[in-house]
């Protein structure tokens, strides 16, 4: 129980990093770049499953990939885009912060429920999981999001311009 106690107090600690980072990003404008590296660099996280302590069966695998695809489909939802002048920024977003506190909460429940019945590496792996098919397609819809409003202030830039 030791072990859940503390990758729990670790999940917690990066998701108030990440609600942090979530909240100063939104000061500045969103780049494709800020929008793709994120799961690249999460993916390196994969490596976990080298280490047999670490692996889980199918199922575990298909059940941890569904919940963070209907995860992702909430912050599909909530995600959205404004322009200022040339460039695009996250809107700011009061229930993006309350999604992210009760995915924890899920989340938190989820593994003091499961621990008992499977192993704490298992667990860890399910869980990657998760948050990496949340992220995923959560980030591929930004991507489409983002290139969307880029080419519509491209166009509305090119119309604007004084012709000779």
């Amino acid at each position: 129980m030791d072990m859940v106690l503390l990758t729990s107090i670790g999940a917690v600690s990066m998701a108030v990093l990440a609600m942090f980072i979530r909240m100063k990003a939104a000061n500045h404008p969103v780049t494709i770049k800020k929008i793709i590296l994120p799961p690249v660099f999460m993916s390196t996280g994969a490596l976990m499953f080298i280490f047999p302590y670490f692996r889980v069966t199918s199922i575990e695998l298909l059940e941890a990939v569904i919940v963070g695809a209907l995860f992702s489909l909430i912050l599909i939802k909530t995600t959205k885009f404004e322009t200022k002048g040339s460039e695009i920024y996250l809107k700011k977003s009061k229930a993006f912060i309350f999604i992210l506190i009760s995915l924890l909460i899920i989340r938190l429940v989820a593994k003091l429920m499961l621990s008992s019945t499977i192993d704490v590496g298992a667990l860890a792996g399910m869980f990657y999981l998760l948050a990496f098919a949340m992220i995923v397609p959560w980030r591929v819809a930004m991507f489409f999001q983002f290139r969307k409003m880029d080419k519509a202030v491209h166009v509305k830039q090119v119309e604007s311009r004084p012709t000779t």
